[in-house]
């Protein structure tokens, strides 16, 4: 006989998740205390004493005292067993019912399919069939949507895998994008608080460059207190005096070498010599104008990671587009990701890539080897008569953000 109990303790919740083959921190104790401003609910599904299935329910208030739940990547289950399931569906509805809520939204992390980049496509037909068991269950299915955005979560992931990581498994590109970083004396550093306002300001820069909104400083500083040890900040930056001395460096060499030019010199080595010469100049202009207004340390890429058991996100990333030519960012997520694994995780997600496979997002993070993993997506429980007139505005206040967005 199977029960449902409400507020189940946050040690057995957590425990459960984590052991869990669908282990997310989304559904995590600590991710509810970030979204303090949903009210939120943990449930929990137990035969006898033994506990089968968790969901931590996102509760947002709506006119005239009605509900919205949300289950993001979750409710965590085994979902083949069909009638744990019908019972973990049936109980939440229950529970939605009695706080007015209009309906239930979830989307669990169930791959219909994954992949490494540039490999075949694994298919996971069994997964696939569980729409049609859900829709038996009166749960209606988003779709293989077509845009990042059609769904909270996104539906397609890059996740990096331990056993897939480290510099050796990267291509020819990516490598040598690393080690133009290294040659250029960036230094990479961890930490939490004490790089909050460097890690704020790079994410200033990357809204302003994308012309989108993000997060202020008060909500990753949320992140890094409710996560404490289970956070970090990845911040590359550089020292531009010490640069300088290089480059100085290298351009006394360079004068040096030319001073040796004769008659006999290839011509194709001269003009080698004078173009490494503008090369050196250039930058030592460019850093020296920092270097004028007081800026002898600047940070260049930031990441913010949140662990969850064994498992890591690569929540946010920032950088300054104006020192594009150092390669801070390809640097930066690879460490953020050796990192992660040498703090004994098994895989880090590089959250969302664009749906077709052919984008910023999707080219940038297919430097790093990754899993690309595509989930079934997004389902909604209809729990009371009302869910189709909000379904129509819901629909239409997306379609009008989607055309303001053009």
């Amino acid at each position: 006989m199977y029960r449902y109990q409400l507020g189940i303790p946050l040690s057995e919740y957590d425990d459960f998740v984590k052991e869990h083959p669908m282990v997310n921190l989304l559904q995590s104790s600590a991710w509810e205390k970030v979204k303090s401003d949903w009210n939120h609910e943990r449930i929990g599904v137990y035969e006898g004493e033994k506990i089968l299935a968790v969901a931590s329910i996102l509760i947002k208030s709506l006119p005239l005292g009605y509900k919205m739940f949300y289950i993001p990547r979750g409710p965590i289950l085994d979902y083949r067993d069909t009638e744990v399931l019908k019972f973990v569906l049936q109980s939440i509805k229950s529970y939605a019912r009695s706080k007015k809520a209009i309906f239930v939204t979830f989307d669990p992390s169930i791959c219909q399919s994954q992949h490494l980049v540039n490999q075949d496509k694994i298919e996971y037909p069994e997964n696939l069939a569980l729409v049609e068991t859900l829709g038996q269950l009166g749960v209606k299915w988003s779709g293989q949507t077509a845009e990042m955005d059609d769904t909270i979560q996104p539906r397609i992931q890059a996740k990096i895998y331990k056993e897939n990581f480290g510099e050796d498994k990267l291509s020819k590109s990516t490598k040598q994008a690393i080690r133009t970083a290294r040659n250029k004396g960036l230094e990479v550093q961890y930490g939490g608080l004490e790089l909050l306002d460097s890690f704020s300001e790079l994410m200033k820069k990357t809204e302003k460059r994308k012309d989108i909104h993000l997060r202020n400083e008060a909500y990753y500083k949320k992140l890094l207190d409710n996560f404490k040890e289970d956070s970090y900040i990845t911040l590359t930056s550089l020292d531009v005096s010490k640069r300088l001395r290089e480059l100085e460096e290298q351009l006394e060499k360079n004068r040096v070498v030319a001073e040796k030019f004769n008659d006999a010199t290839r011509s194709s080595k001269v003009q080698e010599n004078i173009k490494e010469k503008e090369r050196l100049k250039e930058e030592i202009d460019f850093l020296q104008g920092y270097m004028n207004m007081g800026k002898s340390n600047i940070p260049l890429a930031a990441t913010l990671s949140l662990e969850f058991g064994n498992t890591s996100v690569n929540l946010y990333a920032g950088m300054d587009d104006d020192f594009k030519r150092y390669n801070a960012p390809i640097l930066t997520w690879y460490e953020t990701a050796r990192y992660a694994f040498e703090r004994g995780m098994v895989w880090q997600n590089l959250g969302g890539v664009e749906n077709h496979l052919d984008g910023g997002l999707y080219r940038f993070k297919a430097n790093f080897n990754p899993t690309i993993e595509e989930y079934l997506g997004e389902f909604t429980m209809p729990t009371h008569p009302l869910y189709p007139l909000l379904r129509l505005a819901l629909n239409f206040r997306k379609t009008l953000r989607k055309k303001h967005r053009k």
